[in-house]
């Protein structure tokens, strides 16, 4: 044959699908001989320094499959070390030859070139025989050569890339009996979906979470079973997944197969083939109960934070008890912002007028973790104290064990002060009935006698019983003032303390009445607070017997508080008021002539405020009343500097 008929016996060779790899190179190799007019052809790999003999045709018991050598003793050496053929027709006088190699192998004749597989080389291919050639290799026999090398590389390289695909799939293969053992024992609802959307596999779980059977889903579109509300969801998260990014945790309702909603936790990832996504797989966890548990959660949590109430949780096994959580209600009763209460124990709210006998009942019965039920002064965060109502209870574990104290804590500084006024009211009214109808009784026995001055007796009694009157409408305008809603509003300190002064000017038309306002702020108090302050200036004219008494009044800026002074030049007040006013108590051997300052008192700490009236000294005639109620300017709003009325005394 040609030389083109020996090409194209070796072009078919390669090109036939059916034949195994090393049967195509064994019959390359037969060709090869053939061509080349020798017995000998073969196929090798080279290792570093070691050279194998993968493929051979001939009888040369050193050059058959298996047979290794030193790379050093081969005659590829040079081979590997060159571009192109080398081609030897008398191996014992060419240089290229080690003759190491001569004597281990024995060969006169030898040609061979470099096999290349994805790009690097793989090993050689060679033909030889022992004797010496007659004549030198012609250029068509070493292309001839060349090209079988080629056609060799590219069979290697073609077997090896179908033998990794191979792995591959048998990988995925593996992989996908894996995936789907471990659905099919999952109670989540493992899926794969095509680029489209389809559903190519959905694991047995599905059954149970949504009622539909996997065959049921599997090429049927994932919208066709979600609900309408999450729709554009599912669309947003898709495209992301089909673009290389992961979703992770996103809740979608599905439709189960009775019409209902299920809420499904999805995970999804791509599925990458070649570079490039092929489709989405993920797994949906069934949520609905815990949903339903977090809106049950939210919606009692809400109702916890909007109580009016106080309540809070404290740690048992820590021996001071500190707070682990408090309300929406006791930042509102207390003005603690959570961060500020929370680690801390309770007491923190306690102050100088806290009953330490109130405390300690308290502490004994947490002590022996029974449930307790007190109430004591408490102050909050402006230093404003309130009556706080406090009920704990111990919470247990499974085990019996206390783990947390549950609190309750109530504002029931206006019961309370209710209370105050009803006691004041019993005992002052009974004290000053009793002695005053002593006093009546008195001059009408002297009188029944004849042994009083009719005018003087008359007069004592007039007076005693108009003081009387006086006092009984005292009492009924507080208990009115006690009975009335707080309506915190924005009340003018001109306005105010003008109409005092007019009124009062009217009343008493000798006296002389200065005003200062020295604040463009408004008071945030209601509508009674200009009785109260008409009360101390009226209180003021009304004991002074000079010819031309004198109140000054004056509104000053005191943080955020507005204080407004009434000072006056007459006698004083007793010391006995005075008592009464900084301890807040009424008791048989000292108590308060009347209940003007009561009336101040009540109307100035419901919103907050305080009141204290003193003496001016030793060397200064009169007294000085001052009150202070919370400030609001003019972009605050009322609700927000509105304070919770205290108690009556600070």
């Amino acid at each position: 044959m040609d030389t083109g008929s020996y090409r194209e016996e070796v072009y078919e060779t390669f090109a036939d699908p059916g034949a195994d790899v090393d049967a195509k190179i064994d019959r390359a190799l037969a060709v090869g001989t053939e061509y080349l007019g020798v017995p000998i052809g073969f196929l090798t790999r080279i290792d570093g320094d070691v050279q194998e003999v993968v493929r051979a045709t001939g009888d040369h018991e050193l050059l058959q499959p298996g047979e290794t050598c030193p790379l050093d003793e081969a005659y590829c050496r040079r081979t590997v070390e060159i571009d192109g053929t080398l081609a030897v027709q008398d191996a014992g006088e060419s240089p290229a030859i080690a003759e190491r190699a001569i004597r281990t192998f024995g060969l006169g004749t030898y040609i061979g070139t470099k096999v290349h597989a994805n790009d690097e080389v793989y090993g050689t291919v060679c033909f030889a025989a022992d004797d010496e050639r007659d004549g030198a290799f012609a250029e068509a026999e070493e292309l001839f050569v060349e090209l079988l090398a080629e056609l060799i590389g590219q069979a290697l390289e073609r077997r090896a890339y179908e033998r990794e695909l191979r792995e591959r799939n048998e990988r995925l293969e593996r992989e996908k009996r894996r995936f789907e053992g471990i659905a099919d024992n999952s109670f989540d609802v493992l899926f794969r979906a095509s680029p489209d959307g389809e559903f190519t596999y959905v694991s047995s779980a599905v059954e149970r979470v949504l009622g539909y059977t996997p065959g049921e889903l599997v090429g049927s579109p994932l919208r066709e079973f979600v609900a309408e509300s999450s729709i554009d969801d599912v669309k947003t998260a898709y495209a992301r997944v089909l673009d290389g990014d992961t979703v992770e945790t996103l809740e979608l309702d599905f439709r189960d197969s009775d019409g209902g909603t299920v809420v499904l936790e999805v995970n999804a990832t791509p599925i990458t083939d070649g570079g490039g996504v092929v489709g989405v797989q993920g797994v949906g966890r069934d949520v609905t109960d815990r949903k339903r548990r977090e809106r049950e959660l939210r919606m009692k949590t809400r109702a916890i934070d909007e109580a009016r109430i106080g309540i809070v949780i404290a740690d048992a096994s820590d021996p001071d008890s500190p707070l682990v959580y408090v309300n929406e209600g006791f930042e509102r009763v207390t003005g603690y912002d959570a961060d500020e209460a929370i680690g801390r124990n309770c007491r923190f709210l306690q102050g100088p007028a806290t009953d330490g006998e109130t405390v300690a009942l308290l502490r004994e019965r947490i002590d022996a973790e029974e449930s307790a039920s007190v109430e004591l002064v408490n102050y909050r965060r402006d230093g404003a104290p309130f009556w706080n109502q406090v009920r704990v209870d111990p919470v247990v574990d499974d085990g019996g064990e206390v783990t947390h104290y549950l609190g309750f804590q109530a504002d029931v500084t206006e019961r309370k002060r209710t209370e105050q006024l009803v006691r004041l009211l019993d005992r002052l009214l009974r004290h000053n009935l009793r002695n005053d109808m002593n006093v009546v009784i008195g001059h009408g026995s002297m009188l029944r006698d004849g042994t009083a001055d009719v005018a003087a007796a008359g007069e004592q009694i007039v007076d005693t019983a108009e003081g009387l009157v006086e006092l009984s409408e005292q009492a009924r305008e507080l208990e009115r003032y006690a009975q009335c809603e707080r309506d915190p509003r924005r009340l003018d300190p001109v306005t105010v303390l003008d109409d005092v002064a007019t009124a009062n000017r009217r009343r008493f038309p000798g006296a002389t009445i200065d005003l200062q306002v020295r604040t463009d702020r408004g008071i945030c108090a209601g509508v009674e607070l200009e009785r109260a302050m008409s009360e101390l200036v009226a209180n003021a004219l009304k004991h002074d017997a000079s010819t031309d008494p004198w109140v000054g009044i004056e509104a000053t800026d005191d943080g955020e508080w507005i204080e407004l002074t009434v000072e006056d030049g007459g006698p004083g007040i007793d010391r006995m008021e005075t008592a009464v006013i900084s301890k807040g108590t009424e008791t048989p051997l000292e108590h308060g002539a009347g209940l003007g300052l009561w009336l101040v008192n009540w109307i100035v700490t419901r919103y907050g405020g305080s009141f204290q009236i003193r003496a001016k000294g030793k060397d200064r005639e009169g007294s000085v009343a001052t009150t202070r109620l919370p400030a609001v300017g003019r972009d605050d709003r009322v609700e927000d500097v509105a304070r919770r009325p205290t108690v009556l005394f600070r």
